[in-house]
């Protein structure tokens, strides 16, 4: 079996959970293998589908998927749900699992419409794609590679201020990935544009020549949910996760010697112009 083409039982399993969301006029996107296939080109064969949406809609999305045969699941109130037809199964996503990208209207707002699996349907806009994909960084899981996949394709029609707002006071692990992105593809790295760049080193720069946190906290958790664990239980470190939980994130951390970094400018952009993102794999797009 070719992994990049699901089996028919699975397109028939996903095709109609997709007709019963489409139809059931809950707000709701697509993100995971078959958003990749529209932002990067990657075709690979998956057992789940990705569908995101604000935690209030979750409750009604389970109800969907139930009244179209699913078993339900309550996984995590914290960020997910689940639909189950045998080993097949659709995620319901509202939130990032370190709990710092929770779905809301602004990702329904700018998300593209494509059509998957003959249904019209909503993608997660691709800057929200890489800002819940940078943080996953497990020892069984990396989602690198398919962050870089979308600034490959798309970087250049990215709203690279919007992402660089997402990541707020985590923009170090943007930037680690921007270096990814040179060292993977040094022919492409212009794609990125070059404000981004200076305006990321130059918070590198100011840290160089300020005293590091007193503090001995530990953001890894943030990356990895297991693999940080010896820094937080054996060698004194701080978990920051229940101050992130808590929304003081910048606060608390700038005030352990963190220096507050001025809004990055980059060129103009007119408003007047409609967003294209391109076809990765011959799928039209148009604006939801």
């Amino acid at each position: 079996m070719n992994p990049a083409v699901p089996t028919t039982e699975a397109e028939h399993f996903y095709a109609r959970a997709l007709e019963h969301l489409v139809g059931s006029g809950v707000p709701f996107m697509v993100g995971g293998a078959y958003a990749m296939r529209e932002y990067a080109g990657i075709f690979r064969w998956t057992k789940d589908l990705d569908v995101f949406c604000k935690a209030e809609d979750y409750p009604c999305i389970l109800q969907v998927l139930a009244e179209a045969g699913c078993t339900t699941e309550i996984t995590d109130t914290t960020w997910l749900v689940k639909g189950f037809c045998g080993d097949l199964l659709v995620d319901v996503i509202f939130n990032s699992g370190n709990g710092l990208c929770p779905v809301d209207e602004s990702w329904l707002e700018r998300a593209p419409r494509a059509n998957v699996l003959g249904y019209m349907a909503k993608l997660v806009p691709p800057e929200e794609m890489i800002w819940s994909k940078v943080y996953i960084q497990e020892r069984e899981r990396f989602d690198g590679a398919d962050v870089l996949h979308i600034i490959r394709q798309q970087g250049a029609r990215l709203d690279w201020q919007r992402l660089l707002a997402r990541l707020d006071s985590d923009w170090e692990v943007l930037l680690a990935h921007l270096v990814n992105f040179r060292f993977a593809y040094p022919s492409e790295r212009d794609v990125v544009p070059r404000w981004l760049m200076e305006e990321l080193l130059s918070r590198v720069d100011r840290q160089l020549n300020t005293r590091p946190p007193t503090a001995r906290i530990c953001r890894g958790p943030l990356l990895s949910r297991t693999q940080y664990e010896a820094d937080i239980t054996g060698w004194g470190y701080q978990d920051v996760r229940p101050l992130r939980l808590r929304g003081v994130h910048g606060q608390e951390e700038r005030e352990r010697g963190e220096t507050p970094h001025r809004r990055a400018r980059r060129p103009a952009r007119s408003r007047d112009v409609e967003r294209d993102v391109p076809r990765a794999a011959g799928r039209h797009l148009r604006e939801g």
